[in-house]
């Protein structure tokens, strides 16, 4: 779907550059890099116009060549099947500044989620083949974002463990309730 060539012209002027670079270095951002760091990183990035309802990523896809996408402007929303099996659940609604597709930049397994598009939106897309590229001109500088991208990943994992800690205490607290109505109605 995207292609490696860095095309967010390193020129500071350049809006998509600056936006991106920005949303790197905000408070709530993935990763704590200065404004020059993230303007490095951003020069590695390809900026993407993907049109409302169009999904750039699908569950289960294994052949894409593994990227992220930083949304710049529009919203996103990511959806898994496997949860219900049958119907797509909404898992989130993303917007300006939200990261998706980090797991599919580190590994080649299938993508764990779709992600479609709510309205005409713009990227910054870092490859894997970009992101190698990164780490073998500034490794450090790799190495943070790799890092940055761990630590985001165990975030999420423990909140996915709580989440399953506290759907097992409602599974056993109804199957208690099941259990002591079906006592009642023996006696």
């Amino acid at each position: 779907m995207v292609d490696s060539t860095p095309d967010i012209s390193p020129d500071p002027d350049h809006d998509a550059f600056e936006r991106a670079a920005e949303w790197l270095t905000a408070p709530s951002a993935l990763l704590h890099l200065s404004l020059e760091e993230a303007r490095v990183v951003v020069g590695y990035m390809s900026p993407r116009f993907i049109a409302a309802d169009t999904t750039f990523i699908k569950e289960g896809d294994a052949h894409d060549d593994g990227f992220m996408a930083l949304v710049l402007d529009g919203e996103v929303i990511v959806e898994g099947i496997t949860v219900s099996r049958t119907e797509p659940v909404t898992i989130t609604v993303l917007g300006p500044g939200s990261l998706v597709g980090e797991v599919g930049l580190v590994d080649r397994e299938p993508r764990s989620a779709s992600c479609t598009t709510c309205t005409d939106s713009l990227f910054a897309i870092l490859t894997r083949e970009a992101l190698a590229g990164l780490i073998a001109e500034q490794p450090s500088l790799g190495a943070k974002l790799l890092l940055a991208i761990a630590a985001r990943l165990a975030e999420r994992l423990r909140d996915n463990a709580r989440k399953l800690r506290l759907y097992a205490k409602l599974a056993k607290a109804m199957q208690q309730e099941l259990d002591r109505m079906a006592r009642s109605s023996f006696q």
